[in-house]
């Protein structure tokens, strides 16, 4: 059976295979496994840093991957509150629109 297909794969397939390989091999099969930091808290300072930096494309699938590893809503909540002061209002209500539409089932893509 084979094995299902990557996030990186199923969103970009052949077009940019390279990079579906580093994504997929590097930065997920690499840097996301070493040792140093549990997948949580990855998580969360992945979160952080794409809120902070209004990187909006990429949060979503990161905010449910931040569920899946551990991470609840009220501490995923804190966090987006927490980097308002220090990343901009409009970063924080983004992101924490973005996490409501997730909790509530508003956001499937």
């Amino acid at each position: 059976m084979a094995d299902e297909p990557t996030p990186a794969q199923k969103a970009l397939g052949d077009f940019a295979p390279k990079l579906v390989e580093l994504t997929d091999e590097v930065l997920f099969g690499d840097v996301w496994e070493r040792p140093g930091l549990s997948p949580r808290d990855r998580s969360l300072i992945t979160v952080t840093t794409l809120a902070a930096l209004y990187r909006t494309e990429q949060l979503g699938n990161h905010l449910r991957l931040a569920l899946a590893n551990g991470l609840t809503k009220d501490e995923l909540v804190e966090a987006i509150t927490h980097l308002a002061f220090y990343a901009g209002w409009p970063s924080a209500m983004t992101a924490v629109t973005q996490l409501k539409d997730i909790v509530e089932g508003r956001n499937t893509g």
